[in-house]
């Protein structure tokens, strides 16, 4: 799981400083900047089109076995390591087995009889690093027995610990919840409003954590806090970095000391550090243009009060007003040269945004079968190769991989610009056909 606590910008003494001091920053976790502690909570569904069940995503968190009754497999996972934490919390008035950890998640199968059923919900939250481990316990376990009182669910609660090649701040926890509310007489009715985006109960349980996350915070008189929401939501425009797993990680630091070593700057050598040097180096010249246009606007106002003093001295009024006109035209062109680079940066994000969304329509005709898009139309064996193959790899996939791929087209320009063609094509082919059926 990505760990959130990313660097705005490199900094030295103050003031961004992007080109030379990217690289170390991707590395070195903000040495010499303030940063926010990181704010993450997801909601996915353990679905059977996926090919998923709740018993074996029950086992893998908590890191126990489990048997599942209805497939007969058995799912050990008890030699996984890095669980600080498991525990179920359930309504007072469930029965005794829905604190037995198999059991409830046996009868949780049992109880859905479609193929395609969602068996489980799962939130995925990030834990604060500034906190002590029985904080972070006491902050999940404060959540899960809201989250069990309010939609009346069982919550499995594994915390994990970071892995040992990753970033050593990544603690969090996954929150196993029944799609069914669960009392006296076993599990009952689908919680359905949380299958609806319209209700927003995915977004209150987001602003929620971010309160109990910075209650406990305050508590433990840390100076960082949370935001549950967006950049956009928040009128931040800013690209989002990439997370460097475990292997990508472990090559840019080999890199980082071969540099050391042979005594020249270390430049990212990954395809991902690159990506992420990149956006952060954007990051660090809108600041340096940020700070550069307040530098001259109070440059500007000092100027303009001494004004009537130079006017008194003659001799050295013209340079003078050569000067200040000079200066004037440097901030107004640098200020210039901001908007162009937000609106060009808003386009290009835009235009990706507008790729991804003609990808999925092509996708979801063919998955519904709409005309024109089975084996046998000749308009689909028309359509380039590689969008057929894309297109229908992304209709066999998970949700959480669909969503990724669509991300990587609206992050990624080189990505965007390759779709983007292949969409192309296939439309400038249904627009040769059509013109000569006419």
């Amino acid at each position: 799981m990505a760990h959130l606590c990313k660097l705005a910008f490199a900094c030295v003494g103050g003031y961004p400083e992007p080109r030379r001091a990217v690289a170390r920053a991707m590395l070195s976790h903000g040495k010499g900047c303030a940063a926010m502690a990181s704010f993450h909570l997801a909601v996915k569904t353990i679905g059977r089109s996926a090919g998923r069940s709740a018993t074996a995503a029950a086992a893998y968190r908590a890191g126990v076995e489990i048997a599942d009754e209805r497939t007969g497999i058995v799912h050990d996972y008890t030699r996984k390591q890095g669980i600080e934490h498991r525990e179920i919390v359930a309504p007072a008035d469930a029965p005794d087995w829905a604190r037995d950890r198999a059991a409830l998640w046996n009868a949780a199968e049992q109880a859905e009889t479609r193929k395609n059923s969602t068996v489980a919900r799962e939130y995925e939250i990030a834990l604060p690093a500034e906190l002590s481990a029985d904080a972070r316990r006491d902050l999940v376990l404060g959540l899960a027995r809201e989250i069990s009182e309010r939609h009346g669910v069982a919550v499995d609660v594994a915390i994990h610990a970071p892995g040992r090649q990753g970033d050593q701040r990544n603690h969090h926890a996954h929150l196993l919840t029944t799609t069914r509310r669960i009392g006296a007489e076993g599990l009952g009715e689908k919680t359905r409003e949380l299958d609806q985006k319209t209700s927003g109960e995915v977004e209150r349980w987001r602003g929620r954590f971010a309160e109990m996350q910075n209650a406990a915070l305050e508590r433990a008189q840390v100076a960082e806090r949370v935001d549950h929401r967006s950049h956009q939501r928040r009128g931040i425009e800013q690209e989002a970095t990439v997370h460097m797993g475990p292997g990508v990680a472990a090559m840019e630091r080999r890199a980082e000391r071969q540099a050391q070593r042979e005594g020249r700057d270390y430049a990212p050598v990954t395809l991902v550090g690159q990506h992420n040097a990149g956006v952060i180096e954007q990051r660090g010249l809108r600041q340096y243009i940020e700070r550069g246009t307040d530098w001259l606007r109070d440059v500007g106002q000092r100027v303009s009060e001494r004004l009537h003093g130079f006017a008194a001295t003659l001799s050295g009024a013209v340079d003078r007003d050569r000067r200040e006109a000079a200066e004037a035209q440097r901030c107004e062109q640098l200020a210039a040269e901001r908007t162009r680079l937000l609106a060009q940066e808003r386009q290009q994000a835009h235009a990706r945004e507008q790729v991804a969304e003609r990808f999925r329509t092509i996708a979801a005709r063919r998955e519904a079968g709409t005309q024109g898009y089975g084996d046998h139309s000749s308009d689909w064996k028309d359509t380039p190769e590689a969008l057929r193959k894309a297109v229908d790899a992304y209709n066999g996939a998970n949700q959480q991989t669909k969503d990724l791929y669509i991300e990587r087209i609206q992050r990624e320009p080189p990505m965007a610009r390759a779709v983007g063609q292949l969409v192309n094509q296939r439309e400038m082919v249904l627009q040769r056909d059509q013109g000569l059926s006419r």
